[in-house]
């Protein structure tokens, strides 16, 4: 199997994951209880999984490659973090710029969450990744 393609499935599954379990937790007691009515009642599944997708993507072709290349989980850790965190604060801080409702605490908390489950993931399929091409799969 080819390494970007391994590697997209590793760091997809890690995200998606610890994303969907976070949400679980998090998408009554944070996000609806702060944001309330600018929250759907269900959310539109095409259109996450675009999200998700998409997402995946980027980490995989901006974090985890580069850091197979160097050989480096610490450099897929703080790069998927700092990739995280510039993602999950564009987005947050772009709706309290210009949403009225949008919780400020909402925001703190998903940049947060952003950070830290894109440096899992990333890490998570780096090291994956890194086992799978160093025993390569027959």
């Amino acid at each position: 199997m080819p390494t970007p393609i391994l590697a997209y499935l590793a760091t997809a599954v890690i995200f998606f994951g610890m994303d969907f379990a976070w949400l679980s937790f998090a998408g009554s007691r944070i996000y609806k209880a702060h944001l309330g009515t600018l929250m759907l009642e269900k959310p539109l599944l095409p259109v996450a999984a675009g999200f998700y997708l998409m997402y995946v993507v980027a980490v995989v072709a901006l974090v985890v490659i580069p850091a197979l290349d160097l050989g480096s989980w610490k450099h897929a850790l703080w790069a998927g973090a700092l990739f995280g965190l510039a993602a999950y604060g564009t987005y947050d801080l772009t709706n309290q710029a210009t949403l009225a409702g949008w919780s400020g605490f909402v925001s703190v908390v998903d940049m947060a969450w952003g950070t830290f489950a894109t440096g899992m993931a990333a890490t998570g399929g780096y090291f994956i990744t890194q086992h799978f091409i160093s025993r390569p799969l027959s």
